[in-house]
């Protein structure tokens, strides 16, 4: 993993060894390399270099507002999904002419907001949501730019968790019925129609998908030129893979290469919004072994951090590399990595070959960059961890640990 290195069985972040992170912030924590959220940033800024473009970093898989506004002063964009979402772009100093609105169920008050704080454009999710923004926009005397999001009807082959671009998904709309999307938008007064844009998944590890999907939107975009609608951007979302268990996957490079050769043909402003491939192994969670558990059938080795704090395996069976942050030995034995949660699906890892463990020891779960602390939740009264960014030598905590008396913050003990 890239800022991340083993040195005499030690692991460290960039400079720091990833033991005197623990022993600083204590478990369990999120730790990030600020080097490797940049150096992935640029891999993918330079690999669209050729054409006018903006990388649109998706929120969704890590908002810790340090690192987005590091990012955007390397010159990205944000592509959010919800109002609390673009507040943190806004926060962290992301421009709004770089910021793209996602998702399907945006209500009122978070278009309103949208449009006062002068985004760059919506990706709209089907025609209800095209009137709607319409109506919000009229009742500000403004007009929304939108690009439309259309599902090419093409399996991204990944988890059907975070599979978005097949006929029967909840997102985009269907490409057949792109006379409906011509005729409603030029009904709309208050909307202007200038982009498409699509998102066939997360986690795609070949290429050929994207490919299948750039020309299924070429032959749209000259149909929609055709029917008078000037479409000047194509928005071709995320979803690049990386390794979580040594698998080979694309570069960045490998990825516009699918993608200039049309982007160049149509001519358009080209935003690409990657999150993972930016941020996921770009951090770890430390988390603390409290106890050792030999049953007859199984080895459990329990720590400090459950499924609130990393929910990806317990939701889709994800796999995560696992190591001691200090390596004693070389005995191996079979274990389940195992959390303090109240529910069977709380695990880290099952049948997995760990070297020798002991009370006290900490872990790190590897490429828990992305979709771990922004999934995160305080289930079992446990408050949300701290998020530390290393940069060299210097070790910052972005987010503070969350006081226990903080889980009452909202709460009313009045009585009934």
């Amino acid at each position: 993993m890239p800022g991340f290195t083993l040195k005499k069985n030690r692991w460290f972040v960039e400079g720091v060894p990833l033991s005197a992170v623990a022993e600083k912030v204590g478990t369990p924590s999120y730790v990030y390399s600020h080097s490797a959220f940049e150096r992935r940033f640029r891999e993918i800024d330079r690999a669209y270099a050729a054409r006018p473009h903006l990388v649109a970093y998706s929120l969704k898989a890590n908002a810790n507002l340090a690192l987005v506004r590091s990012l955007g002063q390397q010159g990205a964009g944000a592509d959010v999904v919800s109002g609390g979402e673009l507040y943190k772009a806004r926060q962290a100093g992301i421009p709004a002419d770089r910021i793209i609105y996602a998702g399907v169920g945006k209500t009122n008050e978070e278009i309103r907001y949208a449009l006062q704080e002068g985004i760059r454009y919506f990706n709209v999710e089907s025609l209800p949501e095209m009137q709607a923004i319409d109506e919000v926009a009229a009742s500000l005397d403004q007009t929304a730019s939108v690009a439309v999001r259309f599902n090419p009807d093409v399996d991204a082959m990944t988890h059907h968790y975070i599979t978005t671009g097949k006929k029967e998904s909840k997102f985009g709309i269907s490409i057949a019925d792109v006379d409906d999307v011509i005729e409603t938008t030029r009904k709309c007064r208050h909307v202007r129609f200038t982009g498409v844009h699509a998102h066939i998944g997360s986690q795609i590890t070949s290429t050929a998908p994207l490919k299948t999907a750039v020309a299924v939107l070429e032959h749209l975009v000259q149909y929609l030129r055709q029917e008078g609608v000037a479409i000047t951007t194509l928005n071709l979302g995320g979803g690049y893979g990386i390794p979580y268990n040594g698998e080979k996957v694309p570069k960045a490079s490998d990825w516009a290469r699918q993608v200039l050769p049309a982007v160049k043909r149509l001519n358009v402003f080209l935003i690409v919004e990657p999150g993972r491939y930016i941020s996921g192994n770009s951090g770890v969670l430390l988390t603390r072994v409290l106890y050792v558990k030999k049953s007859h059938a199984k080895t459990f080795v329990i720590v400090d951090a459950g499924m609130n704090d990393l929910l990806r395996p317990a939701l889709y069976g994800a796999h995560h590399e696992i190591a001691p942050v200090e390596i004693r030995g070389k005995a191996r034995v079979k274990v389940d990595v195992v959390g303090p949660i109240c529910e069977s699906s709380d695990f880290l890892a099952k049948d997995r070959l760990l070297p020798v463990v002991s009370r006290g020891d900490v872990l790190a779960v590897f490429s828990a960059g992305a979709y771990g602390s922004t999934m995160a939740s305080q289930y079992n009264g446990r408050p949300l961890v701290p998020e530390v960014v290393v940069r060299g030598s210097r070790v910052v905590v972005a987010r503070r640990r969350q006081r226990r008396e903080e889980l009452l913050t909202l709460e009313s003990a009045e009585k009934l």
